[in-house]
């Protein structure tokens, strides 16, 4: 078998989100994505990477990925290069899946159980849907689309939402509250007002379900060491289940200082590219939770890598979300395979808003777990109203 095409979708409307479909002289497709500057990775997988995989065995997949990461520019980031390597890499595995008609979980391995507890990430239905990366100014706050305008209510009614999510039986849910402050000081400072304004969530989930939902604190990575130890110490007396990303994913030994400060779970990070970077992290005592996003971090075959050697130094699992809906499929198959996955995260808005509007199939979930997804490879394929899209933009290497 060999590969005869490679082929990349993006719309305008989605932007963010670019899909890569692996042709192969067998007709068989394998498909995968990644998420944020799409154009910049659609460029980079056909001036560069097509010369390399056209003609191989997509079977190959460890030296297909190994071909694609080792360039001397795709060295241990979540940049391009990496980015690219990841969606090519979960269509590799996507067609392993079809060539031995098994779901994708399977070829890494098989189940290690039967449903996983998941984590409500409390975005809304257009939070990073068509527009850059930004802290707040991405949120889309006011166009609320539905019931599940999840980032509004953790804003301002996050004692309501967190009663709603046990309802479905989901039990963990992950907030922002202290990104505006970050935004307003440059993550310099907060003052007392924007402390008060930022825990005012905290005080209401607790106060209306008690300790029956666990809270993860997204800090994206904005706050400078000094203040995000203000900020730990100030959110202790909530009991959070983890603090995630809490400063620049730049420097283990910052990340360290920090997790020795506080008697809270310090989760790293979906801004890290390949095992090298957590190895280092890991070697200093940085994480307690090791997350991953395959989407960036060099796909399904680096991802079990960091997997495994995270449960070398005993620390779970929890693949990152809250990007694509192929992305999300890998990231299921992912965490079924692995031992010690802890949690899966989802976007409730995005399971039941926007993803319906792209793709065949979505991972199920009930009662606040998630359960494997069937059918062969990843268990989706883009909807065929995808590829009638006006706003469609096709590229294409052949053979």
């Amino acid at each position: 078998m060999k590969i005869t095409s490679i082929e990349t979708l993006r719309t305008q409307e989605f932007s963010n989100v670019l899909w890569v479909r692996v042709g192969t002289d067998a007709g068989i497709i394998g498909l995968g994505e990644t998420f944020y500057g799409a154009g910049a990775v659609e460029a980079h997988i056909h001036d560069t990477l097509a010369q390399r995989l056209l003609g191989r065995n997509p079977l190959h997949i460890e030296a297909l990925n190994r071909e694609m990461v080792n360039l001397p520019m795709a060295q241990s980031s979540t940049g391009t290069e990496y980015r690219a390597a990841s969606a090519l890499d979960i269509a590799l595995w996507d067609l392993f899946g079809k060539v031995c008609g098994q779901p994708v979980h399977q070829m890494l391995g098989g189940l290690t159980r039967d449903k996983l507890r998941v984590y409500n990430t409390c975005a809304g239905y257009r939070y990073v849907r068509s527009t850059n990366i930004r802290p707040v100014s991405n949120w889309s706050l006011g166009d609320a689309e539905g019931p599940y305008e999840d980032l509004d209510a953790f804003m301002n009614r996050a004692d309501v939402l967190a009663e709603s999510l046990l309802a479905e039986g989901i039990t963990a849910m992950k907030i922002w509250p202290f990104d505006p402050a970050a935004q307003e000081t440059g993550g310099l400072d907060i003052s007392a007002a924007q402390m008060k304004a930022a825990l005012e969530p905290f005080e209401k989930i607790r106060k209306a379900v008690g300790d029956r939902m666990d809270i993860m604190v997204e800090f994206h990575s904005l706050w400078n060491l000094p203040t995000a130890l203000k900020i730990a110490r100030a959110l202790e007396p909530y009991k959070p289940t983890w603090f995630e990303d809490p400063i620049r994913m730049n420097s283990p030994q910052a990340l360290a200082e920090y997790a020795r400060s506080t008697d809270v779970w310090v989760c790293a990070s979906e801004t890290l590219g390949s095992r090298w970077s957590y190895k280092e992290y890991l070697d200093r005592d940085a994480a307690h939770v090791v997350m991953v996003d395959l989407c960036w971090t060099g796909g399904l075959t680096e991802g079990r890598k960091i997997a495994a050697m995270a449960e070398t130094y005993h620390r779970p699992f929890a693949p990152h979300d809250c990007i694509g809906p192929v992305g999300f499929a890998a990231a299921v198959h992912a965490s079924f395979s692995q031992p010690n996955t802890l949690i899966q995260e989802s976007v409730r808005a995005f399971y039941r808003g926007w993803y319906n509007e792209l793709v065949t199939a979505v991972p199920r979930i009930e009662n606040g777990y998630v359960y494997p997804m069937e059918g062969e490879g990843l268990g989706l394929e883009l909807r065929p109203e995808v590829f009638e899209r006006p706003d469609l933009t096709v590229r294409r290497s052949t053979l």
